[in-house]
Parts: C-alpha cells; structure tokens; sequence
C-alpha cells in the first residue's frame, strides 16, 4: 500500500508517536501547517496546542511546559527563529529537552515567505549568545520527516537540550506519494523511555530553581570559576563527546570514485537523480547527504572523503555548508553549487557540475 502526504504531516506523526503532549507556535508560513495539524491533533489525544500571540510566548510556552513535565515541539520559519533566539539560550542553560521544527523559506527578513531556500543552517548552529553546540538534523524526504522527527525527541531527552528539525518549505508543503508506514500511520509506537533522569517538575513537592543565569549543581548563580567552568564545559561536551552517537548521513559511495557530491535537506533529491544519471554514463561519482548537520559528521566525512580528488558542495544559500566542508577537505578541491533565487537545483545542473 502507498500513501499520498507532505512533509508538515509527516513531522506531525512523528512528534505524536513519540510522545508530544504539547504544542505551542505562531502561524509563519510555510511551517503554519503543523500548527494547525498540532492544534487539530493533540487534543483528542489529552494534549494541549496553543497559539500564542508570538514568537517569544510560543517558545517560552514550551520551556514551560517542558519544566512541568510535558514533551513539547513548536515550529516557527526564519523570521520567528530571530524571536526565538533569546528563549533558546534559557534552554540551553537549563538543559530544556525541546524539539523545533525550522522550515526555512528565503530570508532576510520578510524574505520569500512562500519562497524555498535553505539560508538558516548557519543560523540555527549561531543564532544565540554563548556559542555553545547544539543538535539540527536535516530530513531529505517526506519519510525522513517522520523519521527524523522521532530521532530529534530521542536525542532531546537523552542530551537535555533543544534539538533543531531543519526542513523546508518544498519539503513541508510538497505532498508526495510513499510506502505506507514509512512516515507512522501504522499502529502508535510506544514513546521512547527517557534516557537520563527525568527533570524535577515545577510545581511539585520539592523546590526547583530555574535560571539563564550560570549556577552551581543547586541552581545557585555563582561566579566561583571553577564552577562557572565545570557547568560551561558540561554543556559543551555532553554533544561534542557523543558526536559518534548523533551522527547520521546516507552514504552512496563507490570506491573508484573520484568525485564526491554532499548535499542535505531537498537538494538531495537533485542529488541522487544526477548521481545516477552520471553513473549511467560512466562516470565513478560518490554521493554523501547530510542528516546531522551539527554537529558536523565529521567522521562519515573523513570516511566520505577517502580517495576524493574533487568534492561538490550542492546548496539553496551562498554557501554556508560549503565552509565546513572546507575545514575537513585539505588540499582537495571544492566546489559549491549554489543557487539563491527563489528555485530547486535541478538534477541537470549538479550534473553539469559533476561531469
């Protein structure tokens, strides 16, 4: 059996098989979909969606819901990212186990709301003070939606921290036809058992503190350095030491190839069309999509890379993944494909840039 959906109900199945019982955003095209599908949703099932009168309130709404013992997701577009930036420091400081679904259109600003673009990949790693890591994953099908989505709230619970979807607006909106099962559907999945210790709700018997400001283990502020650098370096390493545990790519290599190409998110549906089409004419090409853009896969890279003289770097922005790409490649040479007006890279152009 097949099924006909789009990326937005794919995300939404996700967060409701794996447990989301809340649900807060603003209406922002083109993520609007799952907001009105939460809203839909979760309430017969004994969940609360809420719209809130903004960006700030929506994501400050989740924290909330997250400190009283809710699993929650909320999902925003770039502009409403700029409003959240504040908000996913406290949740980084708190070590709030959050999901957010990003669906990038073409920015700056107002941009192209209804516009495909994928200009947010370096915001969403920087897009708040510390610069401390954080977990974004990236689906490349409407079955990664699904799947993807289940990840993002088992690697929240385990690292209690937020954890980026970045999707977008092609990928959300575009209803595709797939094997059933492959995005839920099919029975409800028991939700994933917590993987460190719960947090200690608010409003229970024993008094939590809560603060973006740095503490000590109670919730004390504290300027003592030592303890000021052992929570630092806690929230670094907790993602930085498990790289090998977040990290997740689709890799198609060949091992007489010469060429790699490296794409994430809908550009890797161009990808593979023009890797197969340049195999057919015998041309020996590696294909490598992303799904853990941070942190970098570095070890899938280096693996990816072993043998590559001339590596493609596909992309709806100016580049912005190209830059890591760089970093790992030494003296190979490296090309971005980019492509900022508005449109899909076509499978033709990232086989002109192959062959």
């Amino acid at each position: 059996m097949r099924e006909f959906i789009d990326g937005s109900t794919a995300i939404v199945r996700g967060a409701l098989d794996s447990g989301c019982d809340f649900f807060a955003g603003y209406p922002i095209t083109p993520a609007s979909p799952i907001l009105m599908a939460m809203m839909r949703e979760l309430p017969p099932r004994g969940g609360v969606a809420i719209q809130a009168e903004d960006e700030i309130a929506s994501i400050g709404m989740c924290i909330g819901a997250v400190m009283a013992g809710a699993r929650a997701l909320t999902a925003t577009s770039g502009p409403g990212m700029s409003l959240y930036s504040e908000n996913l420091g406290l949740a980084i400081m708190g070590e709030v186990p959050l999901v957010v679904v990003d669906v990038q259109r073409l920015g700056p600003a107002t941009g192209g709301a209804t516009t495909v673009a994928q200009g947010d990949v370096q915001f969403v790693r920087w897009g708040t003070s510390g610069g401390f890591p954080i977990i974004a994953l990236a689906p490349s099908s409407i079955a990664d939606c699904y799947r993807l989505t289940r990840r993002a709230f088992e690697l929240a619970e385990r690292f209690r921290c937020p954890v980026f979807l970045v999707s977008d607006k092609e990928l959300n909106l575009t209803t595709n036809t797939i094997e059933a099962g492959e995005a839920g559907g099919v029975g409800t999945p028991t939700a994933s058992a917590h993987a460190v210790p719960a947090l200690a709700p608010v409003g229970g018997d024993d008094l939590v503190r809560f603060t973006g400001s740095t503490h000590d283990e109670r919730g004390f502020l504290t300027k003592d350095p030592r303890k000021v650098e052992r929570l630092n370096l806690h929230l670094a390493a907790k993602i930085e030491q498990h790289r090998d545990e977040i990290e997740l790519v689709e890799a198609d290599l060949v091992p007489q190839a010469r060429t790699l190409v490296i794409s994430y998110g809908v550009t890797a549906g161009g990808q593979r069309e023009a890797v197969r089409a340049a195999r057919r004419t015998g041309h020996a090409v590696s294909s490598l999509v992303i799904q853990s853009l941070w942190p970098v896969p570095e070890r899938a890279l280096a693996s990816a890379l072993h043998g590559i003289e001339r590596v493609v770097v596909a992309e709806l922005n100016q580049g912005q993944y190209l830059r890591e790409i760089e970093k790992l490649a030494g003296s190979r040479e490296v090309v971005g494909l980019q492509r900022i007006d508005g449109r899909l890279l076509t499978s033709d152009q990232v086989l002109e840039a192959i062959v």
